[in-house]
């Protein structure tokens, strides 16, 4: 893993020259804020030695490179998920990029199936933690110290200071936003009614099929961390809502403008 790791971060590197300070995954019906990006260059996965494809929806597929403010950043437009297929080492293998090109802080976003009572569909929700139930673990096997170290410490999987941030700059736009605690599964099946029963007995707020590997990764290399999710369906203790994925993408787009908005004024004033 290591020495793949490396030779991708070389040819990136050889590729555009450039060091990035965030690193930003953005997840289903999200792909366009890179709007919002000076962009100064674009790596389609295709062309990224040891990189995956992603095959979902409403992932493209890029890496962006460019500018947000004064900001380096580096985004990928599109994730890989585990039911995909793929290895959690694959999965987690572009957060190990990121970090070798130069990224300190990773913002993660999502779309969930909420069962928080409090919460609608198009609400945008601030993670603070999360419950892994994904069936295997990304740091599962081998520790390469030069990554991290055996035993992780998840006390703040989520920057206490980047949270805090984002609030401000909601209330300062006039974003609604929430609190919760993101609960990840395999997928690719969304959640029965008895799943989600489960979920909110569990103790999460919202539930969904990514982000929960590339935080554990990205904090085992101490990079600071920052995730949002959109809800973009619902499930409580007596009915569920039928939902298919095109309502999933189109929920999310919905939404995007204002998490587009926190997020560019996130990297644009955090320090």
């Amino acid at each position: 893993m290591w020495e793949k790791v490396q030779e991708t971060v070389k040819y990136i590197t050889e590729k555009t020259g450039f060091t990035p300070r965030y690193g930003i995954i953005l997840g289903s019906g999200l792909g366009s804020f890179t709007d919002d990006i000076e962009i100064e260059y674009t790596l389609p996965y295709s062309e990224i030695p040891n990189f995956p494809v992603s095959t979902v929806e409403g992932h493209k597929g890029a890496l962006v490179f460019g500018k947000i403010g004064q900001n380096k950043v580096v985004a990928m437009q599109g994730r890989f998920h585990y039911y995909e297929g793929y290895s959690m080492q694959e999965v987690t293998f572009p957060v190990r990029v990121m970090k070798y090109l130069g990224v300190e802080k990773l913002i993660v976003s999502n779309a969930s199936g909420g069962v928080n009572k409090f919460y609608k569909v198009g609400d945008i929700v601030l993670i603070y933690d999360h419950i892994n139930m994904m069936p295997d673990h990304p740091l599962r096997g081998k520790n390469e110290v030069r990554f991290g170290p055996r035993f992780l410490n998840m006390s703040e999987p989520y920057s206490r200071k980047m949270i805090s941030k984002a609030k401000e700059i909601a209330v300062a736009q006039g974003i609604d936003v929430k609190d919760g605690i993101y609960l990840g599964l395999q997928g690719p099946t969304f959640e029965t009614l008895s799943e989600y029963r489960m979920v909110k007995i569990l103790g999460a707020d919202c539930v969904g099929m990514s982000t929960v590997p590339e935080v554990i990764v990205a904090r085992h290399m101490d990079m600071e961390v920052f995730g949002i999710s959109v809800i973009t369906d619902m499930g409580n203790e007596e009915s569920i809502e039928a939902v298919s994925h095109d309502e999933v993408l189109q929920a999310a787009r919905n939404a995007e403008p204002k998490v587009r908005s926190l997020i560019r004024e996130l990297v644009a004033r955090h320090s």
